[in-house]
């Protein structure tokens, strides 16, 4: 039953020569790699005009056009820097493989902490944010975030993913496009409107400037801190190169510039629109929702795009499904992260990645309540961390390459990782006592376990691995066989006994049967059972006045443990009897399972059960 729910759930599994029919073409991969990046206009510039309004009397609406056109000249110069990167590592990673190939290890583990911090913030924000939108038009759901944000999280994230590439990508293209097709019809109507209207193309309160000084510069860059949400996800396609069909490289850098194309015009299209419309923030209302209501009306069109972006938004999380499970591979395959990360699922997804993904994600949003507010607090120092680290090591690559018109492309990305570290210092000042201290803490925590693992890794390697010596021929050279002294503890005469002691005569002549026993007059009853028995075992009687079982018989098998040859060998056999129905198992004591998660710990000593399946 589980197995057909399992095959309804994913699906059937892919054999590995099906991999290569997963690759995206490139209108496929704007779909699932650009969603996050072209879905955060639904929050960003509304990011944007939420800080400048925030504190009453001060007049900072003016602002927001030249944060809004700084942010499109920041978009422009990570978009052709980071074309570099898709270029130069076409096997993907990301900041974490270049930086790990020109910068070294610490640099490479601070990128990789820092886009898992951007990853899991990815899938909280859209999903809250997508929330958000849905409940501005269905006021009714108000309360129930949290629970709509997991259904989502478990119920459609995680299981389309976890069916595979193909399939994401079918469920999730038609609402990415349908959602561009909205925003687009959406300020091409609202600046149609604007033009021909009466009214001022921007009225006198959306251009109001208080005077430049130091509380309204802390404001500003705050606002832009906050507007640089708008930018994450631009990494996406850098890190998922191999994703796409051949010529891998040449489609991931044209990918990367259509989404920077639409996301440029989107932004400042919806900036546009919000200072015509002087949009001021309404409780449980988003910008997006007014705008569409301004222009439409709670018409058809309104509806349309509050659910397309809703639906935009729950799927910009697919971003983050596709990324991070990728870097997570390639960072296990470094030792960094459990190795399981690093291996392919049946439907040849990184299914171990999908479900750490999905519980990280659900754990922010519990925490932060699902408010996308405070969520985006913590968001983007993680990814312009990473896209500073990023640009450095291109430009440590062009100078060791010294390839044709390495010069202009080392400037570039030089002039990339000036401009991500800039804000990486602007976002860390403006936001670090709104929640940037949290990553800040974050990303230190994660270098702390990706070295640990490593550490784990190479130790265990040292302990396992075999010397040189010992691959030439002959080399093999085994000890004299000594004793194997089989322990197997026994309740009373049963099924189950007979199979176990029928076994432990196939390993071993040595045997020793034990009874624990807490009433000395039921010890000598299941003694003389077990003469009449005769299983040819002669039975230890141990008794326990306090009424301890493990306890005596762990110190019978550490005190034969200590008697024992260097070279003989102790083996536990436990009889276990297997129900037919699960919750039969709440019916019985678990007294075998304690016994063997208790014994795996001990040194010398091998410990395996003989399981009796019940057929009733």
């Amino acid at each position: 039953m589980m197995r057909l729910i399992r095959r309804l759930l994913i699906g059937k599994p892919l054999h590995n020569r099906e991999l290569a029919h997963e690759r995206l073409p490139k209108w496929k991969a704007l779909s699932i790699f650009s969603s996050d990046a072209l879905s955060s206009v639904a929050y960003g510039p509304e990011q944007i005009m939420l800080t400048l309004v925030a504190i009453p009397g001060i007049i900072a609406y003016g602002y927001m056009a030249p944060i809004a056109l700084s942010i499109l000249l920041l978009l422009v110069i990570v978009a052709l820097s980071y074309v570099q990167v898709a270029k130069a590592n076409p096997g993907g990673g990301g900041a974490y493989a270049v930086a790990k190939k020109n910068l070294g290890e610490m640099p490479a583990l601070i990128a990789a902490g820092s886009v898992f911090a951007d990853y899991v913030l990815t899938a909280a924000v859209s999903v809250s944010a997508g929330t958000a939108a849905i409940i501005s038009a269905f006021p009714g759901l108000a309360g129930n975030e949290v629970s709509i944000d997991l259904l989502v999280l478990f119920g459609l994230l995680m299981l389309v993913n976890l069916r595979g590439v193909r399939e994401s990508s079918n469920a999730f293209v038609i609402p990415t496009y349908a959602f561009l097709l909205g925003v687009v019809v959406l300020i091409v109507t609202g600046v149609w409107n604007s033009m021909t209207d009466v009214a001022l193309i921007l009225p006198p309160e959306s251009v109001a400037r208080q005077q430049l000084d130091w509380a309204m510069l802390f404001l500003i860059l705050r606002a832009f801190a906050n507007g640089c949400s708008s930018m994450t996800g631009l990494e996406a396609i850098a890190d998922s190169v191999p994703m796409f069909k051949s010529p891998e490289a040449r489609n991931a850098t044209i990918t990367t510039y259509w989404m920077a194309g639409i996301l440029g015009f989107m932004l400042i299209g919806i900036t546009y629109l919000i200072m015509h419309y002087h949009i001021m923030p309404i409780t449980d209302v988003t910008a997006m929702s007014q705008l569409a209501e301004k222009i439409f009306g709670r018409s058809t069109a309104y509806f349309y795009i509050q659910i397309t972006t809703m639906l935009v938004l729950y799927l910009a999380a697919n971003t983050a499904y596709n990324g991070l499970p990728i870097l997570l591979s390639i960072v296990a395959k470094d030792g960094y992260m459990p190795r399981y990360l690093a291996t392919r699922g049946e439907r040849l997804t990184f299914s171990n990645g999908i479900i750490l993904l999905t519980v990280a994600a659900a754990i922010l949003i519990i925490a932060f309540n699902g408010d996308t507010d405070q969520l985006i607090s913590l968001y983007a120092i993680g990814v312009f961390i990473s896209f500073t680290i990023a640009q450095t090591s291109m430009v440590v690559h062009w100078s060791r390459h010294r390839d044709s018109g390495w010069q202009m492309r080392a400037i570039l990305n030089g002039v990339g990782a000036a401009a991500t570290g800039l804000v990486v210092v602007i976002i860390t000042v403006t936001k670090f006592i709104y929640g940037a201290w949290i990553v800040l803490l974050f990303i230190p925590a994660m270098i702390y376990i990706f070295k640990s693992i490593r550490a784990h890794y190479n130790t265990m390697s040292q302990q396992l691995h075999l010397p040189e010596e010992s691959y030439h021929e002959g080399a093999a050279v085994f000890p004299p066989k000594g004793k194997h002294i089989v322990i197997v503890p026994v309740s009373t005469p049963t099924r189950v006994v007979y199979e176990t002691i029928k076994y432990a005569k196939m390993i071993g002549d040595n045997i020793i049967a034990v009874h624990v026993s807490n009433d000395e007059e039921m010890g000598k009853k299941v003694a003389e059972k077990w003469n009449l028995w005769d299983p040819g075992v002669e039975l230890t009687v141990i008794h326990s006045p306090y009424r301890l079982l493990m306890r005596p018989l762990l110190h019978f098998i550490e005190k034969k443990a200590r008697e024992k040859a260097p070279e003989d060998y102790i083996t536990v056999i436990i009889p276990e009897f297997e129900t037919r129905k699960s919750w039969h198992r709440l019916l019985h004591n678990q007294t075998g399972w304690f016994l063997r998660n208790t014994l795996i710990w001990r040194e010398n000593v091998i410990v395996t059960t003989v399981p009796y399946h019940l057929k009733q």
